[in-house]
């Protein structure tokens, strides 16, 4: 897609881009108290790109049962495994303000999607809750199609699915590996955080 060329398809991740997530602050009190005081946000957020229970649930390799009790143990949890997945299904909190007026303004003009590392507990909520699959003309989640982005094969699942070209769409991600990816097949991808970073991009590309 050249740089003046509006893209067919806008393609958006879900988590830190639409719909808030809180589980770097929320996972905090269930840490054990010498890491609970010394992590940061940034070393949480390594052990959660590097669990092996995360990643097999966010492929749908486990059931929420097994997640929790493997993940409880993983990362030696004060708290119950029953208990965790309660809390952990409330991680997806809502969409951001002004998320779904944005991509409202977008539908008339543009197909929409999503592709989403998730799982099982947190797509039910995205679901029945913040209402996330009616925004858009499909929703991609890890879980259901068995690979996590940055994996090639995750993009190419939702560009097969939707019968278009890389070169036709954009995407919007907040994970520069992610984005890299992206690029890697042809697509017009973009790091981003959050709507007014999203909706800057949007505009940058002349889209809004």
């Amino acid at each position: 897609m050249s740089e003046r060329q509006r893209p067919q398809l806008l393609l958006f991740d879900l988590g830190g881009v639409l719909v808030e997530y809180s589980g770097l602050e929320d996972i905090k009190p269930f840490l054990e108290g010498g890491l609970r005081e010394a992590a940061s946000d940034a070393e949480i957020g390594r052990r959660f790109a590097d669990s092996e229970s995360l990643a097999a649930f966010q492929t749908g390799s486990l059931t929420p049962a097994e997640f929790g009790a493997r993940f409880v143990s993983e990362w030696r949890l004060t708290i119950e495994p029953e208990a965790f997945l309660r809390e952990f299904e409330s991680w997806t909190r809502r969409l951001y303000p002004g998320a779904r007026e944005l991509l409202e303004s977008l539908r008339p003009r543009y197909r929409l999607a999503a592709l989403s590392n998730s799982n099982a507990l947190h797509w039910r909520r995205n679901a029945a809750v913040l209402g996330v699959p009616a925004l858009f003309e499909a929703a991609f989640s890890s879980h259901e199609i068995g690979v996590l982005k940055p994996d090639r094969a995750a993009f190419e699942h939702a560009l097969a699915a939707l019968d278009v070209a890389p070169a036709t769409v954009a995407f919007f991600d907040d994970l520069a590996a992610n984005v890299e990816a992206a690029r890697a097949l042809g697509i017009a991808a973009f790091r981003v955080e959050g709507v007014a970073e999203l909706r800057a991009a949007l505009t940058g590309r002349g889209v809004l």
